[in-house]
């Protein structure tokens, strides 16, 4: 079978977009259809005919609308396979007439989780008998259409036009393909929500499901495919609006989000310059223009072609500093009318706006991808306040030295490991990221501290009176020690190493201030 007319079709949307022109179309080319609910009173306020599916099998909707459609003459009408003339046979036997179009969106579960609504109410927007329509639909798409998302009402309509209202088996199975990955997505969803709910972050099953936002043009490199996919409605690249710029690329989005998720640790004006997914500078400022200022000046050169992330509505100010280097991308929680004329000139900047914040510190999933499975743990939502500071040397930190550290060491929670952070006055000075050595990051940090200095014509590098702050404990003495080289005055760590005694000694005799935190923030 390729060709298969549509004579009888079944509507049940909670999306209503396009159905009142969905439903014209249809009726216009003489097919009857079948409807429940908030469809067939919209469709039929808008005079279009429809047939309840009340009416159809003679069973009333029951049980405050759980039960409408879970009924032989409706899944025995889209299972029965055409042709077959057992099937037929037993559908004439019980007046069951075949269903050629399966329309159905799913409850809005997803926007129900998302606005916070409680429990019970979650539950009741679990859709039980969507779910079977599509399913079933799909199974049987040799003789059956489904659609599930309003934006393919299109594809049918031309179809049906062109093939005297008629669609393809090609056709079919796009469709049948894209309604079992709506199923599939969905039931992840509701699966991983639900273990929430009941304490059990790692079930004995678990489900990675989301939806197509944008096909890429390649992914880290041009021989790669790759696609980006939402899941949730945490603010950031998956929630933002490009209002300026060509399409991001898979190191665009994958950089992006971890310049968002960086400036969004901070309540102070921030921002973060990434690039390969690294920050090259991070500073708060009294503003955003002076914090862009100090970020830029941590490593003026890999800032170029960067990725600028900021924690508040972008201005004008702002924006006219960012403009005077070249800028992969910019994205901001709002920005100001005056701002996005700025850019305007800038024809590949990418602009993003995604309407807030996310929270730092909620919890979540992160989820990757090894040879033949999945390695699952919740978001590194770890924070360190100065209550939880263990002091270890026999020089207290100063209130300056204090509040520098606590920054560095946030900071570092977004760094590569093994990860070095040198801080002064809230602005990163000096990054080392990604060594296989502790004690290579602090030289790297320290060098391109200097360099940055020569690039202004500081007289000395910034390090000199900074902070330091290490992700992970010193195994050796020799990375503080080249701290200390540097002229960092204060160190900040996690603590723990067999060697901590060597270490501390080591801080005491170049009159360091050290504090151990107890946590840890790799990131690999």
């Amino acid at each position: 079978m390729t060709d298969t007319p549509i004579r009888r079709a079944l509507i049940s949307v909670s999306d209503k977009t396009g159905l009142i022109e969905l439903g014209r179309f249809l009726v216009g080319r003489g097919v009857e259809i079948l409807s429940t609910g908030g469809s067939a009173k919209a469709l039929r306020d808008a005079g279009v005919a429809v047939t309840e599916v009340a009416d159809h099998t003679g069973f009333p909707e029951m049980l405050d609308g759980r039960v409408k459609t879970l009924h032989p003459k409706v899944h025995g009408g889209i299972l029965g396979i055409r042709g077959n003339a057992g099937h037929e046979a037993a559908m004439a036997s019980h007046g069951i007439p075949p269903i050629d179009l399966v329309v159905v969106n799913l409850y809005p579960f997803e926007s129900t989780v998302a606005k916070g609504a409680d429990f019970e109410t979650c539950i009741e927007n679990i859709d039980i008998g969507g779910p079977s329509l599509i399913r079933g639909a799909a199974k049987n798409h040799e003789g059956v259409t489904v659609v599930v998302d309003p934006a393919d009402y299109a594809s049918v309509i031309a179809e049906m036009e062109a093939h005297g209202g008629a669609t393809t088996l090609v056709l079919r199975r796009r469709l049948a393909a894209l309604a079992y990955a709506r199923t599939g997505a969905y039931d992840a969803l509701i699966s991983n929500w639900f273990a929430a709910q009941v304490d059990e972050p790692f079930p004995r099953a678990y489900a990675v499901g989301g939806t197509l936002r944008q096909t890429l043009r390649y992914g880290e490199n041009p021989h790669q495919r790759a696609a980006f996919y939402v899941n949730g409605e945490r603010p950031g690249v998956a929630t933002a609006r490009q209002l300026q710029g060509k399409e991001l690329s898979y190191n665009n989005l994958n950089d992006t989000d971890a310049a968002f998720e960086l400036a969004a640790e901070f309540d102070q004006p921030t921002i973060a310059i990434i690039k390969h997914a690294n920050p090259c500078g991070v500073a708060t400022g009294a503003d955003l223009r002076k914090a862009y200022e100090q970020a830029l000046a941590c490593d003026p050169v890999s800032a170029f072609g960067g990725i600028v992330a900021m924690n508040r509505r972008l201005d004008a100010a702002t924006a006219a500093e960012i403009v005077k280097i070249f800028t992969e991308v910019v994205i901001a929680p709002e920005v100001d009318d005056d701002a996005i004329a700025l850019f305007a000139a800038k024809k590949n900047l990418r602009l993003l706006v995604t309407g807030g914040m996310p929270d730092p510190t909620a919890p979540g999933m992160a989820v990757r991808a090894l040879a033949g499975g999945l390695l699952l743990q919740s978001r590194d939502n770890g924070r360190v306040a100065r209550a939880d500071l263990k002091v270890v040397t026999k020089r207290q930190p100063t209130e300056r030295e204090l509040d520098d550290l606590l920054f560095a060491f946030r900071v570092c929670k977004h760094v590569k490991s093994n990860a070095i952070i040198y801080v002064k006055d809230g602005a990163t000075v000096g990054i080392g990221a990604g060594q296989m050595s502790r004690v290579d990051s602090s030289r790297i940090a320290s060098w391109k501290a200097a360099e940055a200095a020569k690039a202004i014509g500081a007289a000395q590098p910034a390090t000199i009176g900074s902070v330091v702050a290490s992700d992970a404990f010193f195994p050796f003495a020799d990375g503080l020690l080249a701290a200390a080289e540097a002229g960092a005055t204060a160190v900040i760590q996690p603590g723990g190493s067999v060697r901590d005694d060597e270490v501390i000694a080591a801080a005491d005799e170049k009159g360091l201030a050290m504090v151990f935190t107890g946590m840890r923030h790799f990131r690999h």
